[in-house]
């Protein structure tokens, strides 16, 4: 069999389960009843579009929703920077992001409401020379995207949790982009860099520095969730049905990454997300695509919530924000609808 003839079959396989999953959803998973049985209050949908792979599967999540009503699904295109923002203020009606960038935008009691976990590990963190631990980053310089973003958040979190205070003894310096940032640490500009998706195979591939922190792998990172489902708040209170939907679609997604991760690479470098399969597929393969049946979401904003409370990064006490910006009732009846 030729490579592109089986290439075309893998692509055709992974879209026939696909499809199987997403007809499923018509058919009751408990007492019969279906789940798409209620109509969606709106037929259009506004997601952010990211260059990150790790969020896959609100791509692959779109037949899903198509076949639960959704005719008009839009992406608006912020790149890795100003997602979380769109949701908030409502250019954008829901998004799978990772959980440190969120961070801010729940400290300030903004519109967001975070629905629901998806994975883990997303980000690695590399760096040069002797450093081999978090704590040996005291008095060094760290390239991050921009400050408050995920990367800055998150390793802010980190430093926070070994008692290295990241506002007084770290030298950050941010890129305009993260292949920027990925580009001050690759020029030797910076002695750290916390990469996350496709960043760390390009790493790998370049042979530039060492692994300290694999977040799939290393506790207690492994144990929290990277990217999750975050929403605004307007918009679910006004359509219910359909965040549900969205976010049904979504896990359904990520239960096929997990499941099928040639797939899901082999999905991505077709519609293009990431061209090169390999890479596509490592991290495919890496990230923890069904840890949402694992693990408690609410603990995840509890830990980082709470270290950056206590370095002063946020003012607003983790319960509050957990009271204030989280609601778990859609991911509750979902985790007993998918439980199969």
């Amino acid at each position: 069999m030729s490579s592109i003839h089986a290439k075309e079959m893998s692509r055709r396989s992974f879209l026939k389960r696909a499809s199987s999953l997403a007809a499923a959803g018509y058919v009751g998973v408990r007492h019969g009843v279906s789940v798409a049985a209620q109509p969606l209050e709106t037929a259009t949908i506004r997601l952010v579009h990211a260059p990150s792979i790790c969020v896959a599967p609100q791509y692959l999540a779109e037949q899903f929703m198509r076949m639960d009503g959704f005719k008009d699904i839009q992406y608006l295109p912020l790149g890795s920077r100003n997602g979380p923002q769109a949701v908030a203020d409502g250019r954008a009606d829901i998004a799978m992001w990772d959980a440190p960038a969120l961070m801010p935008l729940l400290d300030a009691n903004s519109k967001l409401v975070i629905l629901a976990g998806v994975h883990a590990g997303c980000y690695e963190l590399f760096a040069r020379g002797d450093i081999r631990s978090i704590v040996g980053l005291k008095g060094r310089t760290v390239a991050v995207q921009y400050f408050n973003g995920g990367d800055h958040v998150l390793l802010s979190s980190m430093l926070a949790y070994v008692g290295v205070n990241p506002q007084r003894d770290v030298n950050w310096i941010s890129g305009e982009s993260s292949r920027d940032a990925m580009g001050l640490f690759v020029e030797g500009k910076a002695d750290a860099f916390l990469g996350f998706a496709q960043q760390p195979e390009e790493l790998r591939l370049k042979n530039v520095g060492h692994l300290i922190i694999n977040t799939a792998e290393d506790r207690p990172w492994s144990q929290y969730f990277c990217c999750m489902i975050a929403a605004n708040r307007d918009f679910i209170e006004r359509n219910p049905m359909a965040a549900k939907s969205v976010v049904r679609g979504v896990l359904k997604a990520a239960d096929l990454c997990a499941s099928d991760p040639t797939g899901a690479a082999r999905f991505l470098s077709d519609k293009l997300y990431e061209p090169r399969f390999q890479i596509g597929l490592n991290v495919m393969t890496r990230i923890p695509f069904d840890f949402w049946r694992k693990a408690n979401p609410e603990d995840t904003i509890r830990f980082h919530a709470l270290r950056l409370y206590e370095v002063g990064m946020i003012q607003t006490p983790p319960n509050k924000i957990i009271l204030r910006n989280t609601d778990w009732r859609i991911l509750d009846q979902l985790k007993r609808e998918l439980k199969a």
